[in-house]
Formats: structure tokens, sequence, C-alpha cells
């Protein structure tokens, strides 16, 4: 069975992580039987290894990390990997991937050039 984990920065601001809980929500609305869990790197909870660790015990046997970043930085290129190596090696019989992040899949670049195309002035405060 396949799990996702939403794998972001963290933040110091609990509000920061409402994004990804409505990206859970939307996920498990589209199919209620979908094991998916945020994982953070810092800051934040649950942690990465927290929401891998979760996704096993909810009988996933394969994971695809999903970062919920703009663009691949050291984070991705460099902690990520090790991290995800460190989970393959707990579960080694769990199949692990990384997906490449959001912010570089063209439905998402469409996405977001339609919503600042379609922003109007009298929508946005001031500053």
């Amino acid at each position: 069975m396949k799990g996702i984990l939403l794998f972001g920065h963290g933040a110091r601001n609990p509000d920061w992580a409402a994004p990804f809980h409505r990206i859970r929500a939307a996920i498990k609305d589209a199919d209620p039987s979908c094991p998916v869990e945020p994982g953070f790197l810092e800051l934040m909870r649950p942690t990465f290894d927290e929401g891998i660790d979760c996704l096993v015990e909810q009988g996933a046997t394969e994971i695809v990390i999903v970062p919920i970043f703009m663009a691949a930085g050291s984070h991705l290129k460099k902690d990520l990997p090790l991290m995800a190596a460190g989970a393959m090696d707990r579960h080694a019989d769990v199949r692990i991937g990384i997906a490449p992040p959001v912010g570089e899949a063209e439905p998402v670049l469409s996405a977001m050039a339609n919503y600042a195309m379609a922003v109007s002035p009298e929508l946005v405060g001031e500053v």
C-alpha cells in the first residue's frame, strides 16, 4: 500500500503548518484509505521520522516523500536523501522514494501563474 509523506521545513508558528493539514485533508477526501502524514525537518511535529513511522504503522509498504518546497535547495539535495536513507535502514521492507518539490511541478507552476494573474488589487491588503 502506498503512503504519502508531506515533507516540510517546519516553523515556530504552528499556523505555518495549516496548508499541510489542508493538503492532507484533500488527499483523505479523495481517497480515505490512503495513508498520508506530514513530516517536518525541524521546529514542528510530527518529525520526518515520526511521519514515516506513522505511515508504516498504518500499513504503508511504499512511501512517496512529497517535498512541499518551492525548489530543491540544500535541505532537499543533502538533508532529505540522508533522512530517507535512515528511514530505509529502519524499515528495510518498505520502498521509499522522493518526488520532486511541488514548486517545480508544471501543474503547480501553472496554478500559481493563474492565481497571480487573477488576483485583483481590491483583494489585496495595502502595505
